[in-house]
């Protein structure tokens, strides 16, 4: 199973929040490096989780059309850019 730490942007759903998980990718051609982000909806059963937390999410079987990932806990890792 893959995981991924990413942050929290909305907290509006009941148990579910939107993750965005931002990664570095390198042009094929040109070499050049740029970021590429993906929002992924992660179940949050206890509803802890809030707006602008690092959170790591773990990927799961189908919990409904778009939700197939669920959240671990919070993410202790340095972010580069804070």
């Amino acid at each position: 199973m893959r995981t991924l730490i990413g942050i929290v942007v909305s907290d509006k759903m009941k148990k579910t929040r939107v993750v965005e998980v931002t990664r570095i990718k390198q042009h094929p051609r040109y070499e050049k490096r740029y970021e590429a982000t993906a929002s992924f909806k992660a179940h949050d059963e206890r509803e802890e989780y809030h707006a602008g937390d690092k959170v790591v999410i773990k990927e799961i079987r189908p919990m409904s059309k778009d939700k197939r990932w669920v959240i671990i806990g919070k993410s202790e890792a340095q972010n580069p850019k804070s």
